[in-house]
């Protein structure tokens, strides 16, 4: 019987504490965690094969603004299907209706990883992001 290959998951976070508990805590789960401590390690992760099932992503990052890095990503078709959840310290309504518009299928704060984070992993994981509406040119 082959063995289930484990999901992968992408955590762009450039705080090692951080970056240490959300591996801890999903390699839990059985998730094999990828840590990227900017946007420029991300990128060239993004670049290899295969795409990892699934991407946390901070947005206070030292090198991009992770909602850009976030707006750049959902420009390309490419990552259509890429779940992407940000995690970030910032709980301000403002800062998670602008991730959720650019494309983020989640925001989870950090206060809230431990209860929060496995739940909306597994979820995407199961479910993948919601399908968008395909639109008919008029």
């Amino acid at each position: 019987m082959a063995e289930e290959t484990k999901k992968r998951i992408l955590v762009i976070e450039d705080e090692p504490p951080v970056q240490d508990m959300i591996k801890s805590l999903l390699e839990r789960f059985g998730y094999e965690i990828i840590p990227a401590l900017n946007v420029q390690s991300a990128v060239n992760i993004l670049r290899g094969k295969p795409l990892p099932d699934l991407v946390l992503l901070d947005i206070m990052l030292p090198d991009v603004d992770g909602l850009d890095f976030l707006r750049q990503m959902r420009e390309k078709d490419y990552f259509d299907s890429l779940p992407i959840v940000i995690v970030s310290a910032l709980a301000d309504p403002d800062k998670i209706r602008k991730g959720l518009e650019l494309g983020a299928d989640r925001y989870v704060t950090k206060p809230g990883i431990v209860h929060n984070l496995p739940k909306t992993v597994m979820e995407l994981l199961r479910d993948g992001r919601p399908k968008k509406p395909k639109t008919e040119p008029s």
